[in-house]
């Protein structure tokens, strides 16, 4: 967004500077205090709260700053007035500082973000997620509140769903109508698990299970479900089609029935192989016949259909840009206006036997599936992000969808009472 960079310019060259607390300090939030402390003119980290102080330290330690710790949300507020960066165990504490003026979610944690989620909304914060798994189970609900409470609560610019939702705008900014908002993957195994993926993991510095879960299918499923209900898209089918594409993109507007797609409303998708990857792409239409002329003459081709693409997404890179249009321009980059129109479920990876208590996202036991929310009401179908902890009552078959009836929820959470609430809101 390049109006932000100048905003940012104007707040660095007055010495007012947004106030960052972060919240989660593992690979991701890692890489963003580095962003924010050594590339982000007008913009401050200053505090980290994480369960383990030492990770909060390292993620400063790696900026190249040092951190105090502290235990209160006025010890907080000492050390952001004298310039100190901070450390706390407590993200409770961290949100009742008067000295901030944005949170960002990194946590990836459904239960706990829901918990910092919603006193985040309370105490009147501005909330940047990135927390797709948290986003893609109740962000309708949540996003319902932020607006009842005059808060921005966004999705991340950089991750895929942020980088699409940039280019739908980009692309409904030209009179495009999208049809198609597409994710890029190099691949996709329903049935990796943490143990496959425990290599890659160690060489890069992440957590297996994360990396499962972007293996497994379940993170893209968070990412479409998102973006479909940030712009009132659905699913082709259960899954979506994740087509096999080795070649360009581009290619791909002679792969779609334009009248399926609008009747549709228009469609969440993902591709595997293709180029240009890791990135995302937007197919749309133009019902103009004078501007179909110049889309070709720019060598976009006949119509109907026509490709725009993103060829990277920069993950925390990006998200600076997010706290400023929040903060400066109260601008969600990706935020549900409505209700859910798409959702993950779970799916066995594995037989499972009745009395198992299912691990978590990119475990063993289960893998997310996009599937369009009208059909998961209609199934009673159960949502991956509250599968974690829920003990089977009966026997379940690799590769079945989940439904409550399958399972015994964990007593106090959270996730169940936003999920029902959504439910009995949007119904």
């Amino acid at each position: 967004m390049i109006i932000v960079d100048t905003a940012l310019a104007r707040r660095e060259a007055q010495g007012r500077p947004i106030r960052v607390g972060m919240i989660g300090a593992g690979f991701m939030g890692r890489g963003l205090a580095n962003q924010i402390v050594n590339s982000t003119p007008g913009m401050r980290l200053v505090a980290v709260a994480n369960r383990t102080l030492a990770n909060g330290e390292r993620a400063y330690a790696e900026a190249g700053v040092e951190p105090v710790r502290v235990e209160s949300a006025a010890a907080l507020d000492a050390a952001i007035a004298a310039g100190t960066p901070a450390v706390i165990e407590d993200a409770f504490e961290l949100l009742k500082a008067e000295n901030l003026d944005c949170i960002v979610d990194v946590t990836g944690a459904v239960e706990f973000g829901a918990r910092v989620t919603v006193a985040a909304i309370e105490r009147g914060l501005p909330i940047v997620t990135m927390n797709a798994e948290l986003d893609g189970t109740v962000g309708p609900l949540l996003a319902h509140r932020a607006r009842e409470a005059g808060v921005v609560l966004t999705g991340a610019d950089g991750d895929q769903p942020g980088v699409q939702g940039n280019l739908m705008r980009f692309v409904i900014g030209l009179g495009v109508t999208p049809l198609v908002a597409g994710n890029i993957k190099g691949l996709q195994d329903e049935y990796r698990t943490p143990t496959t993926q425990k290599a890659f993991a160690e060489r890069w510095g992440q957590d297996p299970y994360m990396v499962t879960s972007f293996a497994d299918g379940t993170k893209i499923s968070f990412e479409q479900a998102i973006v479909a209900n940030a712009f009132g898209l659905t699913v082709p089918k259960r899954g979506m089609n994740g087509w096999d594409h080795e070649g360009h993109v581009d290619e791909l507007t002679s792969r779609y029935d334009v009248d399926e797609l609008r009747e549709l409303g228009g469609i969440v998708d993902y591709v595997v192989k293709s180029k240009p990857g890791p990135g995302v792409f937007v197919l749309g239409t133009h019902d103009d016949p004078k501007q179909r002329h110049y889309l070709e003459l720019y060598k976009l081709g006949t119509g109907p259909l026509y490709s725009f693409y993103t060829p990277y997404h920069l993950c925390h890179f990006e998200v600076p840009n997010t706290v400023a249009r929040a903060v400066d321009f109260a601008d969600a980059a990706l935020a549900p206006p409505a209700g859910p129109r798409v959702d993950v479920v779970a799916t066995a990876k594995q037989d499972l036997k009745a009395g198992h208590a299912l691990d978590g996202l990119g475990g063993y036991d289960t893998y997310g599936v996009a599937e369009a929310s009208a059909a998961t009401r209609a199934g009673a179908l159960l949502p991956m992000g509250v599968a974690e902890g829920c003990v089977l009552t009966r026997d379940v078959a690799k590769d079945d969808v989940l439904t409550y009836a399958d399972v015994t929820l964990p007593p106090g959470r959270l996730i169940d009472t936003l999920r029902e609430e959504q439910e009995k809101l949007f119904a």
